[in-house]
């Protein structure tokens, strides 16, 4: 998997199409849905799911999901900053996550599928404070959501990779049952 992880950033970073993108990461629960959510985005190249914010080296899934790694359930996006801004990302991040859950999101529970920013320099550690105080202003409810320095990303495994597009039937009845398109509606109304 290491290998794998390694070549895989490697194109992702080297690939002259990313040459100009950045990369915000963010977690939001299970990272299939964020998967979904920010593909479809103008300006947005490329998703990967994975695992961040922990202390084991190379977890996998059922590491993350039932030991105490600190890792969470993330995803990592590659942008193009001259279609979508890093502010913009941070709202759609906000509109596909339930920001007010302590516990994790949906019906997945536990500190896996907790929500979190992880930011990489000063610049967007400002503007997720910015985007937390407007947030403040709309609910003052207290904003579960960390925000984190991010460390090292480690991709998760090729079956997680777009779930959402390669098991469309099982991906909708998982999304739906969960509750994330009524507790969504819900929060943002």
């Amino acid at each position: 998997m290491k290998i794998v992880s390694i070549l895989l950033i490697f194109f992702f970073y080297s690939s002259s199409v990313y040459s100009q993108n950045k990369t915000a990461v963010f977690a939001g629960g299970c990272f299939w849905c964020m998967e979904e959510a920010f593909e479809a985005v103008d300006g947005v190249d490329k998703v990967v799911s994975g695992y961040t914010g922990g202390t084991t080296k190379n977890p996998n899934y059922e590491q993350v999901t039932n030991q105490n790694t600190g890792h969470y359930e993330a995803v990592l996006i590659s942008y193009n900053p001259q279609k979508i801004s890093y502010a913009k990302l941070l709202d759609i991040f906000w509109k596909n996550v339930d920001p007010y859950d302590d516990e994790g999101q949906f019906c997945d529970k536990g500190p896996s599928y907790l929500s979190a920013i992880f930011y990489s320099n000063d610049e967007e550690k400002l503007l997720i404070e910015d985007s937390v105080k407007r947030l403040t202003q709309i609910n003052t409810k207290l904003i579960a959501t960390k925000f984190l320095k991010l460390d090292i990303f480690y991709l998760a495994e090729g079956y997680h990779q777009d779930y959402y597009k390669r098991n469309p039937l099982k991906y909708n009845y998982y999304k739906t049952s969960c509750g994330r398109v009524k507790r969504l509606k819900e929060v943002w109304k």
